[in-house]
């Protein structure tokens, strides 16, 4: 095992504690690869030689001391690639390492039992397609013939899936810093049911995401909402935007879109984030022009709210449903 797929047990406000945690692999590898909201890969090739541990072992080191430096416990998933490694990160709990072996008929064995969507990646839609020919699990699929799975779901996507479903794993670490990426989250006092509030918390997450962006000459690509519910467990969706904006109107409503796909009924919700990523300067960004007045009138009053707000206090100007 060489790769490690590591999610971290954040408290709430996370965003504070990833930059720290990342350190702390990185006093193992430089290949550190950050999956906001709180996970992250590390590729241990030249660790284990250094060390003279193998990836488990190194994996059993990082969680003591995330528990000892930041009270943060850890599951972790290793396998001899990153899709392996997330994949294993599934069956992974606290204070157990899940470790894919590195031999072909052992990964095969593996994932042979997993459901189609134990693959990064493979989406409800996917896996309905799938589904509704019988294709539920990776074995299956990896024993499907691959014109079938090509006519299903396309030519490209249908080779790409036979080959992961088969435990062939031809991603890399790519080092990144989750600098790149500006996060807003909001707590709940209590578990909350209601999806009025829910939408404000959006409401307020991205205004705050746009007036950071703005303030920072920056734009972002994508919006990833992470809805964390009562029982610690999260449901993470990111999309990417038409253009890259730093509009609060734009990234509140594309936080809404985000949030209706998760269909959520009578959810007990903990906390709501939102993550603008991709980030790049504002200057190299292009806008489409319309002829929308409404559009332009949005902006010019953002301009002269950020004003307001850089003289005033960050609560100066807000929406009429927040001040309610």
């Amino acid at each position: 095992m060489t790769i490690l797929c590591v999610r971290f047990q954040l408290p709430p406000m996370y965003e504070a504690a990833l930059p720290g945690l990342l350190g702390l692999l990185e006093e193992f590898t430089p290949v550190v690869e950050a999956l906001p909201p709180d996970g992250a890969l590390a590729d241990l090739r030249g660790a284990e030689r250094y060390f003279g541990r193998d990836a488990v072992e190194l994996a059993s080191v990082i969680r003591v001391r995330a528990l000892a430096r930041f009270g943060v416990d850890c599951v972790i998933g290793a396998g001899p690639g990153p899709m392996l490694a997330r994949v294993a990160l599934r069956a992974a709990r606290p204070g157990l390492t899940c470790a894919v072996p590195a031999e072909p008929a052992a990964v095969a064995e593996f994932l042979a039992g997993l459901p189609v969507t134990a693959l990064p990646g493979v989406g409800a839609a996917t896996a309905r397609t799938l589904g509704e020919y019988g294709l539920d699990t990776l074995g299956l699929v990896a024993a499907a013939p691959l014109s079938t799975l090509q006519r299903l779901i396309g030519a490209k996507a249908g080779r790409e899936l036979r080959e992961r479903a088969s435990g062939v794993d031809r991603g890399r670490v790519v080092p990144n810093a989750v600098s790149r990426s500006l996060a807003a989250e909001r707590l709940f006092d209590r578990d909350e049911l209601d999806p009025g509030r829910h939408r404000a918390a959006l409401l307020s997450a991205a205004g705050d995401l746009g007036a950071r962006l703005r303030a920072l000459d920056k734009v972002c690509r994508t919006l990833t909402l992470t809805v964390r519910h009562a029982d610690r467990s999260a449901i993470v969706r990111t999309r990417t935007l038409a253009e890259p904006t730093a509009h609060s109107a734009t990234l509140t409503g594309a936080a809404y879109g985000l949030y209706k796909t998760l269909g959520l009924q009578r959810a007990r919700v903990r906390a709501l984030a939102l993550r603008a990523e991709g980030l790049a300067p504002a200057g190299q960004a292009s806008h489409q022009l319309t002829f929308d007045p409404a559009d332009e009138k949005l902006r010019r009053i953002e301009e002269v709210a950020d004003r307001a707000r850089a003289r005033f206090g960050p609560r100066a100007v807000i929406p009429g449903t927040l001040a309610a």
